[in-house]
């Protein structure tokens, strides 16, 4: 049997990790400054998450749902303490994607409507209603293709206020900040005014946070730097540093009833230990306000950069956007610099780094990539 070859692939063999550095079969070291697309949170190889996993798999890697796991309710309230959503409820599950058609499906459940507004350029996972809800035609088979999911632009208030005036939206699911989209960042005044509008219509408020949260941006969620409370919030990648996971963080207008929710493997013994490791460590190293500090200065520095047509961004979750394609400077930067970084589209660069970086390693990005350019 071969591998179903969907990935185009840089001819690179990781084998290892290391705070902010990964290395390849032939022992060359690289700066990753792309995390396993925004997964890499707390650095690779942490020595407390990699005790933390271990000792919970010596003990009991997984049981069902069907019986209490205490790592759970202890992930519920840490989680909830760290990111200031305390009144709030935890489902988990496995993905992003999974995470969101949780929400969409909650969404639907409490209001009964069937319609979603998404947003332009949007990304939210492959499966479902989820591909439904992403702006990519390109990954959406006709299956998927329901006429349920309404396209606006971002950040156009007059079209959102007309689109939910209309009374039969379900839902509208925005990331906290564009990942694929080319890291395209939400007015702060119009998610205000998206808040007023779903509390004034019912219609539900689903903040994407799966590549802008777990402190991504400089604040826990990247929502919250405009000042909003949504009624869901979705959570993965960061979530757990590598261990497939996601959640579903569920306002307190929503009431649970049996059966409403399943799954198998969300919420397992060794991805809550995952998760609880990832939250020790930004606690006690400061990550998220690790990110604001670093990712500012990368945002300032990166702005003078020759050539570059913009820089966007928060915190370590940061867009370069360029003239002309970005495929052969991201050649150069891993095949004669040795730095992993990300894409989005033709164009723009995108820097997704463990939230560990160092100011010297920011410094050591600039300097290769100034010599790539």
């Amino acid at each position: 049997m071969e591998l179903f070859n969907v990935y185009p692939l840089f001819d690179v063999n990781i084998v290892k990790g290391k705070g902010c550095r990964v290395w390849d079969d032939k022992g060359t070291e690289y700066l990753d400054f792309y995390g396993g697309h925004a997964v890499i949170s707390i650095g690779h190889a942490h020595p407390h998450y990699v005790e933390s996993i271990s000792r919970q798999v010596a003990e009991l890697g997984f049981y069902s749902n069907s019986v209490v796991n205490k790592l759970q309710q202890q992930l519920a309230g840490r989680l909830g303490r760290a990111s200031g959503c305390e009144g709030y409820s935890l489902f988990m599950a496995n993905s992003g994607a999974e995470a969101n058609e949780n929400a969409l499906k909650l969404a639907s459940f409490h209001n009964g409507r069937k319609r979603v507004v998404a947003f332009k350029k949007s990304f939210h996972g492959r499966t479902s209603l989820a591909v439904e809800a992403t702006d990519n035609p390109r990954i959406a088979a006709p299956v998927n293709q329901n006429g349920r999911v309404t396209f606006l632009a971002l950040n156009d208030v007059e079209a959102m206020r007309k689109e939910l005036g209309k009374g039969d939206v379900c839902a509208v699911i925005i990331e906290g900040i564009q990942g694929v989209g080319g890291i395209q960042v939400p007015d702060a005044a119009f998610l205000q005014e998206l808040r007023e509008c779903c509390t004034a219509t019912g219609t539900v408020l689903v903040l994407d946070e799966i590549q802008s949260g777990y402190g991504r941006s400089g604040k826990f969620f990247a929502h919250q730097h405009a000042g909003i409370w949504p009624d869901i919030i979705t959570v993965a990648k960061g979530i757990g540093n590598g261990f497939p996971m996601g959640a579903v963080l569920i306002g307190p207008m929503f009431t649970p009833r049996y059966g409403e929710l399943g799954t198998t493997f969300g919420g397992n013994h060794l991805a809550c230990a995952a998760a609880l490791a990832v939250l020790d460590v930004m606690e006690e190293e400061r990550l998220v306000e690790n990110a604001a500090q670093v990712g500012g200065y990368l945002l300032h520095e990166l702005g003078k950069m020759p050539g570059v047509k913009e820089v966007r961004g928060m915190g370590l979750m940061i867009g370069m956007e360029f003239e002309q394609p970005v495929k052969p400077l991201r050649d150069r930067l891993v095949y004669e610099k040795n730095v992993f970084t990300g894409a989005s589209g033709n164009n723009v660069l995108r820097l997704l780094p463990p939230l560990c970086l160092t100011m010297a390693e920011a410094d050591m990005f600039i300097e290769r990539l100034s010599e790539a350019l």
